[in-house]
């Protein structure tokens, strides 16, 4: 068995119990060295063997995994965050099939929710957004002719861009295709780890911000009237509003 786990967003209590207990036991433990956070490792055996995926390729990582199960040790995958979002887990998947290698994927925290945390904001508002855009800008990896940052911003809902601070003017400017120029926007870097920082302005001050503060990767930027102070309160709290576990009151 191969365990995918999702190692958080950085800081190391925010490894779920699950992930933490696999990795604790691992035999094998395959890594994103550029991004996931070392201190997570700290309980280990003494002798696992681990390996920096950040320089190996998709078949030399399959390859450790085919020789691990035949020596029937317990191989941990670990990718940064949750591996769903940006993670290239599929193809791994889909190999390990082929090989008639079992597989098994633990969620974790990602980068996106600890940023929202870091912030202490709610990305769905009632009355402002209820709709939350995960996305990226198109790089050396392009992204579908629908899904440009210049169509989704037609929407204004909340959108969290990753892997895209590194050309944050050019960012701004295709955002205000869809928002107006005034829209707020706050850029985490590293979200929950020691060395986090927080940029906050709006479509028109951002870039410059985030330029001065020598942010120019692992952040993610996000955007929209959900980092404003104006919404309406939520009908779940709401002594009038009925629903299956309380009756509301009328005056």
């Amino acid at each position: 068995m191969v365990y995918f786990v999702g190692a958080g967003a950085g800081d190391p209590e925010l490894l779920t119990i699950k992930g933490k207990k696999l990795i604790d036991k691992a035999d094998v433990i395959i890594y994103a060295g550029s991004l996931v956070n070392p201190e997570i490792f700290q309980d280990i055996k003494s002798d696992c063997e681990i390996y920096d995926s950040s320089r190996m390729t998709l078949e030399e990582v399959l390859k450790i995994m085919q020789v691990s199960e035949q020596e029937h040790k317990l191989t941990i995958r670990v990718h940064t965050g949750d591996a769903s979002i940006y993670g290239a887990i599929r193809e791994q998947l889909d190999a390990l099939d082929k090989l008639h290698i079992a597989h098994e994927v633990v969620p974790g925290v990602s980068s996106f929710l600890a940023v929202s945390a870091v912030l202490q904001k709610e990305y769905t508002l009632p009355d402002v957004s209820q709709t939350v855009i995960l996305t990226r800008m198109e790089g050396r990896t392009p992204v579908p002719e629908r899904e440009k940052i210049e169509e989704l911003a037609k929407h204004q809902a909340t959108m969290v861009i990753f892997l895209s601070v590194g050309r944050i003017q050019e960012l701004a400017e295709k955002l205000c295709v869809g928002y107006p120029k005034e829209t707020p926007v706050a850029v985490v870097y590293k979200a929950s780890w020691k060395d986090q920082k927080i940029v906050t302005g709006n479509l028109e001050t951002i870039a410059e911000k985030v330029q001065k503060a020598g942010i120019k990767k692992t952040a993610i930027v996000t955007v929209g009237n959900f980092l404003g102070d104006v919404y309406s309160l939520s009908k779940l709290y709401d002594k009038h509003f009925t629903h299956e576990f309380r009756q509301g009151v009328s005056e």
